[in-house]
């Protein structure tokens, strides 16, 4: 993209104030910020006032496969995904967009260091997980790891340099989030520098049309892949790939499944497996009505129980045919570090614009079905969102010292 176009570009979405600096960059900036404003879609910004994602449908319980059933079908389970593994038809794919910030880390989310008597990175306790599944189904397979704009070069050079903790090299693919602007509260995109627009990763349902988009799409089906486990990388004790989960999912000839863990109370913080408007979806913590909390299934048990940890299968074939749907954006109030007309860097102490993000939420309500599953919480949920207090790099340590893991 050439400045005229880059100009005509921006006139259309009224958003003129990122060339205000042109001028005053070198060759290589003025090439950056063309190149940014050609990959922008800047109609996202049309979506303020709808916050939230705008307005939620009906809700009704979805029922979950409760470990009894879990275990007493297990071995039937277990062959199934250990068939499909063997077979190369399931692949992971690692969610690294996020840095350490809240952690106190100006480095990668997962290079922050949780050992006390050696290093123990979560990075390396992820991939030793995924390392469990490649032993116990003799093979390995493809390992996609989704960066973002602000962390890629730093990941994969990290991961390198450890030599990628023991998985093979020659099975990871790293691949760069989408980015969506950030604007203030009228609706104008921020200039991060002079020559660089603010921008944010596009939210966690960004992962396909990512993939997608940096070309993996026909490496996937000339490997046969049908099945992806996407999940996050603050969880440092969830099985990745698990054979269980997956021969489960494929029994079912569901869309999609999801690891669940029993709410720890009624208004426990984390989003709840549901149906809405007939189709799967998850209802938030904040949207659960008293109603909805006081709901009881055939055996006395709340009715939305089961809480999502962010680790989801997803069958490639249904998700193919949904990849042109337009997922809405969740309009998200911010605090965004920018520069002003005068190019003076401003650093709010509160919100004033907003970041835009795509949630795997909508994504999974683009779907037909799925299997909530659910998984023992002190063996398999352990997020680090926060230095100390809940989900807290404290909370990790003291679950993975009981499932006896050295650190």
């Amino acid at each position: 993209m050439n400045y005229n176009e880059a100009k005509l570009k921006l006139e259309a979405a009224g958003q003129e104030q990122l060339l205000n600096f042109y001028e005053e960059l070198d060759e290589k900036e003025q090439e950056t910020l063309l190149r940014q404003i050609d990959e922008t879609d800047f109609s996202v910004v049309s979506q303020i006032g709808e916050q939230g994602g705008g307005k939620r449908g009906s809700f009704a319980p979805l029922a979950a496969m409760q470990r009894d059933e879990i275990v007493s079908r297990e071995k039937e389970f277990r062959e199934l995904g250990i068939k499909a593994l063997q077979e190369g038809k399931a692949a992971a794919l690692l969610l690294a967009g996020g840095m350490g910030t809240r952690l106190g880390s100006d480095n990668p989310k997962g290079m922050y260091d949780i050992g006390e008597t050696k290093h123990v990175y979560i990075f390396q306790r992820i991939i030793e997980n995924l390392l469990e599944v490649v032993k116990e189904a003799g093979t390995v397979p493809r390992l996609f790891i989704m960066t973002s704009e602000s962390n890629h070069e730093a990941t994969v050079s990290f991961l390198k340099e450890h030599k990628y903790f023991g998985y093979e090299e020659e099975k990871i693919l790293f691949f760069r989030q989408a980015m969506a602007p950030a604007c203030d509260k009228n609706g104008k995109v921020f200039l991060e520098s002079k020559g660089r627009i603010a921008v944010s990763p596009n939210g966690n349902a960004g992962w396909f049309t990512s993939l997608l988009r940096a070309g993996y799409g026909e490496l996937i089906d000339k490997e046969g892949i049908e099945w992806i486990n996407i999940f996050a990388v603050d969880n440092v004790l969830q099985r990745i790939l698990d054979p269980v989960f997956l021969g489960a999912t494929i029994q079912a000839k569901v869309s999609t499944g999801s690891k669940v863990v029993r709410k720890n109370a009624p208004d426990e913080k984390v989003g709840v497996m549901c149906l809405e408007d007939g189709r799967p979806s998850i209802v938030e913590y904040y949207e659960l009505s008293k109603e909805m909390m006081e709901a009881r299934d055939e055996k006395g048990e709340s009715a939305y129980n089961y809480g999502v940890i962010l680790n989801y299968l997803f069958h490639l074939p249904e998700l193919k045919k949904i990849a042109g749907n337009a997922l809405p954006y969740h309009v998200v109030e911010k605090k965004i570090k920018h520069i002003d007309g005068s190019g003076t860097l401003i650093e709010p102490e509160t919100p004033n614009g907003f970041k835009f993000e795509q949630l795997v939420l909508d994504m999974i309500h683009e779907l037909d079905s799925c299997l909530p599953f659910e998984v023992i919480r002190e063996k398999e949920f352990a997020p680090i969102k926060n230095l100390k207090g809940v989900d807290s790099v404290d909370t990790a340590k003291e679950l993975l010292k009981l499932n006896g893991i050295e650190l």
